[in-house]
């Protein structure tokens, strides 16, 4: 499969405080990838360098021939990478439709993006006029990866969808994921449930103390489990 998006040689810092440390991944086409490591290792802040919102004090980020690396943060979602990050952040006050309307606005995407986006998500099709904020919290996961969705992105960046979810909620966020490949969607997930990696990606990259150590494919991950003991410390 070709490359979608590499990342080479990422150096990031918070302040004086060096956080990733010469970051090389790279997703295909049609494929989700998965970042695991412990609690601190650099994945979410990975997730934000990709999307402008921590700067690179060197290294590259491309999107196939395109270098993202200066882009201002509100550029980079018209390039085709959209972000769902860690604890939802939708706009509260909102209804569930002035929510999709920021995505759709976001990339000037219309009607026929939005009826598409429910398609995948006919449980927000009732909701429509609730306020996001009363939604349960499966429901605004749906949410914002439907307002993400609405950018019609290339690339879609997950941080821990499934976090705090119900088990039939995290199988349908889960079914969700595994269906975007159809749609020409690829995936970078951070998730911490080993057993949600294993039946959704393709390849892992372990990130350990702010440094990408190996990327392995999901067969390999399946036949040696000592890696993930390794760098996440689970078996």
């Amino acid at each position: 499969m070709a490359e979608l998006l590499t990342v080479a040689g990422l150096d990031c810092f918070y302040g004086e405080v060096q956080v990733l440390q010469g970051v090389g991944l790279s997703l295909r086409v049609g494929e989700v990838l998965c970042l695991l490591g412990r609690n601190g290792a650099g994945k979410t802040t990975t997730l934000k360098a990709i999307m402008g919102l921590v700067p690179a004090a060197a290294g590259s980020i491309r999107l196939e021939a395109r270098e993202l690396t200066a882009l201002p943060a509100h550029d980079v979602p018209k390039t085709g990478v959209a972000y769902v990050p860690q604890g939802r952040r939708l706009f509260a006050e909102m209804t569930v439709a002035e929510n999709l309307q920021i995505g759709l606005m976001a990339r000037g995407r219309g009607e026929a993006t939005k009826e598409a986006v429910l398609e995948l998500f006919p449980l927000l099709r009732a909701r429509l006029k609730q306020r996001s904020g009363t939604l349960s919290g499966g429901e605004q996961q749906m949410l914002a990866m439907a307002r993400a969705l609405c950018l019609e992105p290339k690339v879609l960046l997950l941080d821990e969808p499934t976090e705090g979810l119900m088990p039939s909620m995290i199988d349908r966020i889960r079914e969700t994921v595994a269906g975007l490949r159809g749609r020409g969607v690829s995936t970078i997930l951070v998730e911490q449930r080993v057993e949600a990696v294993l039946s959704l990606a393709d390849r892992v990259t372990f990130i350990e103390n702010g440094r990408s150590r190996e990327t392995v494919g999901i067969d390999a991950l399946r036949a040696d489990p000592s890696l993930v003991k390794r760098y996440v410390g689970v078996g």
